[in-house]
């Protein structure tokens, strides 16, 4: 009895200093939000931005020019949504499956959801479709690839685990290999570095209609994996204590396994193929709240998206060209991520 009291007393601690650290990622992120609207070549300043947006829901008399509204709502603010709706998706997915696989370098594109998505907008643009149809075509490539990698690992029974993640490497391959087939035979001067800039990730492009299209496949992804966010403590601990528990640890991974998709396809659709922030992200927010998935889960989706928020503006003020953000986040992913190597005691627990 004097135990399990114990156990709770250390658990409302536990939730008492990491709600804290929550509440400042969110005001982080907020900070950042308003923040990106005054970067730029037309920039917004924050007072004003509080007042445009406040008329649409007050009867404020506009006192400022036209341009600052269709800068604020057409450019802007879909831009800072995808943002952060891609981050905070790429980083949720990365989490999710670093606890179902206890393998702290897996990221969401581990079953080939990144590749199937870049096949298919690759093919889209090299038979010219509209970008409605390039993003359609890289969500249906997204969800094909892992869907033939899971199809493939369920005819392997010896190790399920390790047959998936084998498929998904091998599925993402082909796929990479069909990527550079279209390259190849595309038009030098005109299909061609349209699909290399498209490979390289940027939100550049982003309208309203965009953030409508993923808003329901990210938000339903993520409001699931919310809910489970307490078996996948249990799962991280193992098949076999998770089965102790009462988990069906089948039906665990193949809800996991759609939402992370969904999630990762409906990201890659929309911003093309972000590489190391379903990585990174997953450990620095582990770094800061702990491994609880309670509130491990909630640090990942505000650090996903502040982070690669951060990273838009910065790929929208370094040069006077806008930086692809596939560039910048392995910039950045790449010595956080050996600083880990190098620093970390590894170990999944």
């Amino acid at each position: 009895m004097e135990a399990v009291t114990k156990h709770k007393i250390v658990e409302m601690e536990t939730k008492r200093g990491s709600g804290w650290k929550i509440t400042i990622l969110l005001i982080t992120l907020a900070l950042i939000f308003i923040l990106s609207f005054a970067l730029g070549r037309y920039p917004v300043p924050p007072g004003q931005l509080l007042e445009v947006l406040a008329s649409r829901v007050f009867p404020i008399e506009a006192h400022w020019n036209a341009t600052v509204e269709t800068v604020i709502f057409q450019v802007r603010l879909p831009r800072i949504f995808a943002a952060i709706l891609v981050g905070a998706a790429l980083s949720t997915a990365g989490a999710a499956y670093q606890g179902m696989f206890k393998n702290p370098l897996v990221s969401p594109d581990i079953l080939g959801a990144s590749a199937g998505a870049g096949f298919g907008a690759a093919l889209a643009i090299y038979f010219s479709f509209s970008m409605l149809g390039i993003q359609m075509m890289a969500f249906v490539g997204g969800l094909l690839a892992v869907g033939l990698t899971y199809g493939i690992s369920l005819r392997i029974r010896h190790d399920p685990m390790l047959a998936l993640v084998l498929s998904g490497v091998m599925i993402g391959s082909l796929f990479t290999a069909a990527i550079s087939c279209i390259k190849y035979i595309a038009d030098p001067y005109d299909k061609l570095p349209a699909i290399t800039f498209w490979l390289m990730g940027s939100l550049a492009s982003i309208t309203p209609r965009d953030v409508y299209m993923v808003l329901t496949p990210i938000l339903l992804g993520g409001i699931l994996l919310y809910l489970l966010r307490w078996r996948l403590n249990v799962l991280a601990m193992g098949e076999e204590e998770a089965r102790v528990l009462g988990i069906n640890t089948t039906l665990m991974k193949t809800v996991v396994i759609v939402c992370c998709t969904l999630m990762t396809a409906a990201s890659v659709s929309i911003s093309g193929l972000i590489g190391w922030v379903g990585l990174v992200i997953p450990h620095l927010a582990r770094m800061i709240v702990g491994p609880n998935y309670r509130v491990l889960l909630p640090a990942s989706i505000l650090l996903g998206g502040a982070y690669l928020l951060l990273v838009d503006d910065l790929a929208r003020l370094l040069a006077s060209m806008e930086i692809p953000l596939g560039i910048l986040t392995a910039l950045i992913g790449v010595p956080f991520f050996l600083y880990l190597l190098l620093n970390t005691k590894w170990g999944w627990k």
